[in-house]
């Protein structure tokens, strides 16, 4: 009886060893940090716009933009106002509310019942019920929005503060600046481009204040040669403006563009809200699902240097076409 309990235990014995081998031989390799593909979130760092691309505020306009308080009802410059233009944000300058949408409530502030695309964002009030507005840009306070109250047909109301805003005739004016190899070619594509005010020429991304060309040719100032643009975001969207530049250069060659080599050359995109950078983002899986291996970086805005006058309209000038950039249809 002995002996059969001992051989059973033995090929319970066996049987384990067995199982726990064939357990190790099918499990998963473990994988090292290091070797964990990267995802867009951890090759793609966002970071709010710089201090230095905004606005110097007064104590009041400060209080109202970065403290939160609230301008005294009927007080503002924009209360009444009826003038045909764009609201634009005292901080940072970007595009708010066409004044189309703006309306008379009685409630002693300007009032709005829609934005321009993305620029303004929500979020729930420090009070727990209401709910703010800011810029989606930078982050300044502008009011609160309120809906159900049936003024206008979009059953909204987006209630701001005079002192947030800033008034200019006309239709609204965005900027976004890329940098796509030499300046001239890009300038050149863009300007053509349906929904775009102008293209400028120029400097950005690096460290040395109010550059040449000359310095920025030593490879050493930090800077790309770069295009700002500026349009009509009610007109053209941020998504189809990068969409295109993604289309009118290389953004998989890594040392710049064409046979122009050097740091100065790269493929960037430099953004400067929230909404630009998860564009960007996105387009760029895009590409990279059908295949390419797209060397554009993202990159927060910096101070733009509009390059010398004979780097403008270029190839306006000369009669000619650039020579290493055209349009490929890629999304």
């Amino acid at each position: 009886m002995k002996t059969v309990l001992l051989i059973i235990a033995l090929l319970l014995v066996v049987l384990l060893l067995l199982s726990f081998t064939l357990y190790k031989r099918d499990a998963p390799t473990t994988i090292r940090e290091e070797e964990v593909p990267m995802t867009d979130i951890e090759r793609f760092t966002y970071k709010p716009l710089d201090d230095t691309l905004k606005n110097s505020l007064t104590s009041e306009e400060r209080s109202i933009i970065v403290g939160k308080a609230t301008e005294r009802a009927f007080s503002g410059e924009y209360t009444d106002t009826n003038d045909w233009g764009t609201y634009y944000c005292k901080w940072c300058g970007s595009p708010l509310y066409s004044s189309e949408s703006k309306f008379h409530s009685g409630c002693g502030w300007p009032s709005f019942d829609e934005e321009i695309p993305h620029a303004v964002m929500r979020k729930t009030d420090a009070d727990g019920i209401r709910t703010e507005i800011l810029c989606a840009t930078c982050g300044g306070h502008l009011g609160h929005v309120f809906e159900g109250e049936r003024f206008t047909e979009t059953n909204t109301r987006h209630c701001v503060n005079s002192l947030s805003l800033v008034f200019k005739d006309g239709a609204p004016v965005a900027e976004a600046v890329y940098a796509g190899g030499c300046f001239w070619g890009v300038e050149h594509l863009f300007a053509q481009k349906e929904g775009v005010y102008s293209a400028v020429s120029g400097y950005t991304g690096g460290n040395v204040e109010n550059p040449s060309y000359q310095d920025v040719l030593t490879h050493t100032t930090g800077h790309l040669e770069a295009v700002k643009v500026l349009y009509n975001p009610l007109e053209i969207s941020y998504d189809d403006l990068t969409k295109y530049f993604l289309e009118i250069h290389d953004p998989t060659q890594t040392n710049g563009q064409g046979p122009d080599i050097g740091n100065q050359y790269l493929s960037a995109i430099f953004y400067r809200s929230r909404h630009e950078f998860d564009v960007a983002v996105h387009l760029i899986e895009i590409l990279e699902e059908k295949g390419l291996q797209i060397a554009t970086t993202l990159r927060p805005a910096a101070v733009f240097y509009p390059a010398e006058e004979y780097h403008q309209d270029y190839y306006e000038r000369k009669g000619t076409v650039p020579y290493c950039h055209a349009y490929t249809k890629r999304f």
